[in-house]
Order: C-alpha cells, then structure tokens, then sequence
C-alpha cells in the first residue's frame, strides 16, 4: 500500500494509493477526497457490536468506521480534525497502543478494540482506555503539532507528560507518575507524567491538547465582561 503525506507536520494530509481491490478503513470524518472508482462502505469494522460500544464510549473514538475499496487504480486522502501530522507504521503480527484521537486509519485486516489501561492510567492524560491496534498491515497516526518517534533501549527508562503521547508499542512497561512531590504536582504547569521502560518505541506529539486549552479557556470572554 503506497502513499503519501503532504504539508507536514503542521497540516498533515495523508494520501494512499490503492490497487483494485485494494482496502483500507478509516475513523468516520477523515476522508477529504478521492479519484472516482472508490466505494465505501461504513460499519463497526472488524469489531463486535460490544468493541464498537466499547471503542465509543471509552475509547472516544467513533462508533462506525468507514471502509474505502478500489473498484480500478485510485487514491484517497485523509486528514485528522486538529492541526497535526501523520505517520504510517506497519504492524506484523504485533499490538500498538494509541491515545484516544491518534487513529487515523489502517488496513482493512487491523482489529480496532479499547483496551483497559489498568488502575496506573486512572489519572494520565491519555486516558483510562487505550485504542488496542493488533494484527499485519499498515496503520496511520495522527497528532496534534508534530510527531517525534523515540526508540527507548532495553532497562531504558524514558519519562514523557502525558498530555505528549501518541502511541507505544506493547513491550513498553509503564506507569503514571506525579513530576515532583503535592506542590510541583498543582503548580508546575506540568501535572502528571508517564514512565516508560523499554524496550520499546514511542511517538510523542510536540503539542498539548490539555495545555492549548489551558491557555485558550481564561481567554473566552464571559458574560460578565
């Protein structure tokens, strides 16, 4: 599967060439365009009726995806909802942990399910419920800023805001910490962060969803000004 991402890392636009026959599945919303000869088909995926409740109302992802195949050579492009960049990772036979909001597409044969993070997520920026991406084939993430990949080294351990992280691999351990003691926690700016230990790799996002709106929320005028 051939494709392309344009105007990074600010405005992300992916492209991917298909060959008749050829499939990939998508979150609702995140096609822009594509050449003629294209059907879509929406449904829950390769998901159960449970993991499409499931990917939804914990997840936070939707609860249809949309499945896109080439009747003759074409292409589509895709774009997340925020300003951001792409990358394309090719699973084989393995499992990627993704943020809420960091799918963008895969290949049509990708399970999509929401895996519990465990009681140490209960309080990270990530969320409480990771998306589970499991299976051989090609995978697209999306960010908010640009994307840095880092490859952390066996016994490695690598500390990351958890406002920052876009996916990891399943052999990272991890766990969710406080930057510094009650004080640093409340007023650093920096709240919560995760620990990870390798070996592993992990794509982290230059930008902060939770901290852009931080800044932005005290600027909205309000009734009584």
């Amino acid at each position: 599967m051939k494709h392309s991402i344009a105007h990074r890392p600010s405005f992300a636009l992916l492209q991917v060439d298909l060959e008749t026959g050829e499939s990939i599945m998508a979150e609702a919303g995140a096609m822009v365009s594509h050449t003629d000869g294209i059907d879509i088909v929406t449904s829950r995926g390769n998901d159960s009726l449970l993991g499409s409740v499931k990917r939804k109302v914990l997840g936070g992802e939707s609860f249809f995806q949309n499945s896109f195949t080439a009747r003759e050579l074409g292409h589509i492009t895709f774009a997340p909802p925020i300003p951001g960049d792409i990358v394309r990772h090719d699973l084989t036979d393995e499992t990627l942990y993704v943020q809420s909001g960091s799918y963008l597409a895969a290949d049509d044969s990708i399970s999509v399910d929401t895996q519990f993070g465990g009681g140490k997520t209960l309080f990270g920026g990530e969320g409480l419920f990771l998306l589970k991406l499991s299976g051989t084939g090609p995978t697209f993430l999306s960010s908010y800023g640009a994307i840095e990949e880092k490859t952390i080294e066996p016994g490695e351990r690598y500390v990351v805001d958890t406002g920052h992280i876009v996916a990891f691999e399943e052999s990272l351990e991890f766990s969710v910490d406080r930057v510094g003691g009650l004080k640093s926690t409340l007023f650093s700016g920096e709240g919560l962060v995760c620990t990870f230990e390798g070996p592993g790799t992990l794509w982290l996002q230059s930008r902060s969803q939770d901290a852009f709106l931080s800044w932005l929320i005290p600027q909205l005028p309000t009734s009584d000004n």
